[in-house]
């Protein structure tokens, strides 16, 4: 298992809102003190290289983020007031999803980024608190580089991908498949390769279900060499955005079944975090570690 984290460094939070954004630390913390992940296993990413931004995202667009030159109309869709700290700390997230899928690759494991998850990311503009892609960014170069051929993006998150299936619409190479709350942001639906809308309230049982379903339809069609895992745990029942009611119990056995069917066909793992809103950030950490703990148990 190899972890990308950023120690002391400042996660800004969005204006005229509460949200936990010190999960970062305390989940590196959880990790540590249960031994889930040694000291060994973490990495410090750097600032990416911009090349491999631009594989992705307009060059015109990077360059008002790294000048500071988005309008205040923009400022507020991608949710956030932008500031230096703000872009320095998206092009290290962005590195460490990259580099994550770097290793993982190379060495056939899992790797997890403690932050990321940039999924609203569009190829020119940042919405829902999301500027740049990083799992879109690591997938394109994992193929401009020739380390794989073909790429599944599993986006579990309760919010759809929409910035993802826009990126790699008219790409075959990468299959886009998420699950998503139907009536949660954002309003309009991007087109993936597969998405699956939940309706509000949603069980456990119901939601493996569909999960289970979903991938044993991609995989027939579809047969990737590297799975992209976006888990946000915004789908559990405290989470306040995210209108299902999924326990935590139920979110692992999510992270579980696809660390399983990744185990299945033989091919590496990159996490990404994605979102988690609950009131007490107990159940943030703890959902989020079971991420850790799944993929330790199963992939080692």
């Amino acid at each position: 298992m190899i972890v990308a984290y950023s120690p002391n460094f400042v996660h800004p939070v969005p204006p005229g809102h509460k949200f936990p954004m010190e999960k970062y630390s305390l989940l590196y913390q959880q990790l540590q003190l249960e031994g889930i992940v040694s000291e060994e296993q973490f990495f410090v990413p750097e600032s990416i290289d911009l090349a491999h931004v631009h594989r992705v995202h307009d060059p015109a667009y990077v360059e008002k983020l790294l000048s500071l030159n988005c309008s205040p109309r923009e400022q507020r869709v991608s949710g956030f007031e932008h500031s230096q700290t703000l872009i320095d700390r998206e092009l290290m997230i962005m590195e460490g999803t990259r580099k994550c899928a770097e290793m993982a690759v190379k060495t056939n494991t899992v790797a997890l980024n403690i932050a990321g998850g940039t999924h609203h990311a569009y190829p020119d503009r940042g919405e829902g608190f999301c500027l740049l892609n990083d799992q879109a960014i690591a997938a394109q170069w994992l193929l401009d580089q020739e380390l794989v051929k073909k790429i599944l993006i599993v986006d579990l998150d309760v919010h759809q991908g929409n910035g993802t299936a826009v990126i790699f619409k008219d790409n075959p190479d990468v299959f886009t498949f998420s699950m998503h709350g139907e009536n949660n942001y954002p309003t309009y639906k991007e087109q993936s390769n597969l998405d699956v809308a939940l309706n509000d309230g949603i069980y456990d049982i119901e939601y493996l279900y569909l999960l289970r379903t979903a991938l044993d339809e991609i995989l027939p069609k579809f047969t990737p060499d590297v799975i992209f895992y976006q888990c946000g745990v915004d789908i559990i029942e405290s989470d306040k955005l995210g209108r299902l009611r999924v326990t935590l119990n139920g979110c692992r056995k999510r992270d579980e079944l696809v660390f399983q069917t990744a185990k299945e066909l033989g091919v590496p793992v990159i996490c990404s975090m994605g979102g988690g809103y609950s009131k007490e950030i107990k159940h943030i950490i703890e959902a989020h570690a079971n991420t850790f703990r799944a993929a330790q148990q199963i992939l080692g």
